[in-house]
């Protein structure tokens, strides 16, 4: 054989396509879903002073004790029940090359997060498609019956579902755990922003497991740190699979100290929620948009017309938004993460000034 021939993917590989957000420069970006505030100066200074102390020659505590005893005293949970990884994407990973694989099924209900299927199929996990209604939500039954048919290993139910904002009640939850024998991981990376939560649906010898984010409430997208709240013996397995010391040192202090900042993040939370419902009262202000309800840090909106084409105009008025408008079931969708109130004032102007340059 020739040594000039690439060396080719494992099968199954070659027509994946890599997870991409494209950034442009722009006065305001709100496309990513990320928290539009710095995390507070005192945590900051906290985690310098800390760091400062690090002896960087030595390894990480492999099972990040204090961290998961700080963050299951704040949740109310077991100790036992939390594994925390480099961001939620991480959980997921682990889950899935633990209780994934060949001749493994994940179930997944489109449109929702992209990510739970193209882990999936790089674990090598065959993916089953179930729908959702027109209004993005499950339908219990129609969930339940699939998920008897396929026999997944792992079923995934993101809420508030990632782009819709869709949240979904414990009865579609517990639905699913009715129907499989396999794990049930609800996916609540924007879980704060809707009040309602999985977690306390989560059990010693149970199948649930809730994975949840420092990215968005906490302000620590760049330090990518996540956890899931899970049985004990789901916990064990996990740590078997991942890599060893994979969460760095200053990951694991900014999450111990973060929680002494809950006071803020909370505050936050509530900020962010106000000023989700006065972007949605704006955006139904206009005709020729559809506004979804939304649980999560963004809202959905169906453009009658050019989506893309009014996407391409927010940039060219220095405004970035997520473009969904030619994905499957999504046609003709934009997606905008809530911002301060400055940002969303200036996403509803430049909005209106796009559409009026269309109708005129």
């Amino acid at each position: 054989m020739s040594g000039d021939a690439p060396v080719q993917p494992r099968d199954g590989l070659r027509e994946l396509t890599g997870y991409h957000s494209p950034q442009l420069d722009v006065a305001v970006r709100l496309n990513t879903n990320e928290s539009p505030y710095p995390p507070p100066p005192g945590f900051v200074s906290a985690w310098l002073d800390a760091l400062g102390g690090v002896p960087l020659n030595r390894y990480p505590d492999r099972a990040a004790r204090d961290l998961r005893t700080a963050l299951a005293r704040h949740l109310g949970q077991p100790v036992e029940r939390l594994f925390c990884a480099n961001g939620s994407n991480e959980v997921l990973q682990t889950l899935l090359l633990t209780y994934g694989g060949a001749g493994r099924r994940a179930a997944v209900f489109e449109p929702t997060y992209a990510l739970h299927s193209h882990i999936a199929r790089i674990t090598g996990t065959e993916v089953v498609v179930g729908e959702r209604r027109e209004d993005f939500t499950i339908d219990p039954s129609a969930a339940a019956q699939l998920v008897e048919d396929a026999q997944p290993s792992v079923v995934f139910a993101c809420s508030p579902n990632n782009p819709t904002g869709t949240v979904e009640p414990s009865a579609t939850i517990e639905a699913l755990l009715g129907a499989t024998a396999g794990l049930v991981v609800v996916d609540e990376a924007y879980g704060e922003f809707a009040g309602d939560t999985a977690m306390s649906l989560v059990g010693d010898d149970g199948r649930l497991v809730v994975a949840r984010t420092y990215s968005k409430v906490w302000s620590m997208a760049a330090l990518r740190l996540g956890f899931c709240v899970a049985p004990p013996a789901v916990v064990e397995e996990l740590e078997k699979v991942v890599l060893p010391y994979h969460l760095a040192v200053p990951t694991q202090l900014a999450g111990l100290l973060a929680l002494r900042f809950g006071g803020e993040m909370e505050a936050r939370v509530e900020l962010l929620v106000r000023e989700r419902g006065r972007l949605v009262e704006a955006l139904g202000a206009f005709e020729s948009l559809t506004v979804y309800p939304s649980g999560a840090n963004f809202v959905l909106v169906r453009v009658a017309g050019d989506a893309h084409g009014l996407w391409e105009r927010l940039v060219e008025r220095g405004v970035l938004v997520r473009d969904f408008s030619s994905w499957p079931r999504l046609e003709g969708c934009l997606r905008v993460t809530v911002g301060t109130s400055d940002e969303n004032d200036a996403f509803v102007a430049a909005l209106r000034g796009a559409l009026q340059e269309v109708a005129a």
